[in-house]
């Protein structure tokens, strides 16, 4: 019965060592991320870098690439449609 429970403490010990170095350093900047909305000031720091990127956004010629420009305005162009022949029937 000893063995057993020696057994079952060091396969545990092991798994949750396993589980940590692997698994747990993936899942560990997640939580870091997802802190950061939790507090006034994680939240303020997220608002500013948001406003940061909008800035450099508008500071460039084009937000978009040529090739995400075509396709979002042929996706308008079809929801147009159908919205236009959704009104006709």
């Amino acid at each position: 019965m000893r063995k057993f429970i020696y057994k079952a403490i060091i396969i545990t010990f092991i798994f949750i060592v396993a589980f940590e170095f692997t698994v747990g350093k993936r899942i560990d900047p997640m939580v870091q991320t997802l802190n950061k909305f939790s507090n006034e000031q994680g939240r303020k720091e997220l608002i500013n870098k948001l406003r940061k990127e909008m800035r450099k956004g508008l500071e460039k010629e084009y937000i978009l690439k040529e090739d995400d420009r075509i396709l979002i305005n042929r996706f308008i162009n079809k929801l147009s449609n159908e919205i236009n022949n959704a009104e006709n029937n």
